[in-house]
């Protein structure tokens, strides 16, 4: 299946927190999305590898997300390698993704970086004929995306881009709480973490407030980008 843009986050609940205004907009204007998860978040405070996936599945059921898989690297310990990189080439060559969405190029947690600059290697390695996979018994196409974007997370990075998603910002928190052990749940208990509280959500709203404020707008979701962005029409830009 080919996609508009593919959503690749290094733990399952990245995607909803970086770019989940971003993906119910695309999937409501019509585009098709899909979601890679690199690990199971089996090193998490709050829950397991078993719950993980299920409140992904909900997530994905909730978005009207297409397809979501999950890579099965080792949380907190994959290395950027070519058996790594070889799964998300085989990803990328698989749903043929316009765009990718990646983790942010810095942050707090160390698997957020190293997992961005994994995406965009095999982003580009993706391109190259002479790298060879095959899904299944059949030889897959090279594929290379158009553009990379980084969501931003815990690290506070100005923006090269931000998303105007005032009419998707309490769908998102939906979209995120459908992680009932990691985030705050009025009718759960789960064990303190920085992300587990009532604020930190709270936070996340601030955060789309900030970035919307940029391009005049109430809630948006800004990215960077380490190439040119280009437009066929400036009519077209905020």
């Amino acid at each position: 299946m080919k996609l508009d843009i593919l959503a690749i986050g290094v733990h399952p609940d990245d995607v909803e927190l970086g770019c989940g205004g971003t993906i119910l907009k695309q999937i409501a204007l019509g585009y098709k999305v899909g979601i890679v998860d690199l690990t199971q978040g089996e090193l998490g405070t709050n829950g397991t590898a078993k719950t993980r996936k299920k409140e992904a599945e909900s997530a994905k059921n909730f978005a009207g997300v297409l397809i979501r898989d999950n890579l099965k690297m080792a949380d907190g310990f994959f290395e950027n390698s070519k058996a790594n990189k070889l799964k998300l080439i085989k990803a990328i060559r698989q749903y043929q993704p316009d765009i990718v969405l990646a983790n942010a190029i810095t942050d707090r947690h160390p698997d957020h970086g190293r997992a961005s600059l994994m995406i965009k290697e095999a982003c580009f390695l993706s391109g190259l004929v002479k790298i060879e996979t095959k899904l299944g018994k059949k030889k897959q196409e090279k594929w290379r995306p158009r553009k990379v974007f980084n969501f931003i997370q815990d690290h506070h990075l100005e923006p090269d881009v931000v998303v105007d998603i005032s009419d998707f910002i309490q769908e998102k928190i939906k979209f995120v709480q459908c992680y009932e052990t990691q985030f705050h749940n009025a009718k759960r208990k789960n064990k303190s973490t920085p992300i587990s509280s009532k604020s930190f959500l709270e936070s996340l709203t601030g955060r789309a407030i900030a970035h919307g404020r940029r391009i005049g707008v109430e809630y948006g979701e800004g990215y960077t980008c380490e190439e040119y962005i280009g437009t066929q029409d400036l009519m077209k830009i905020l």
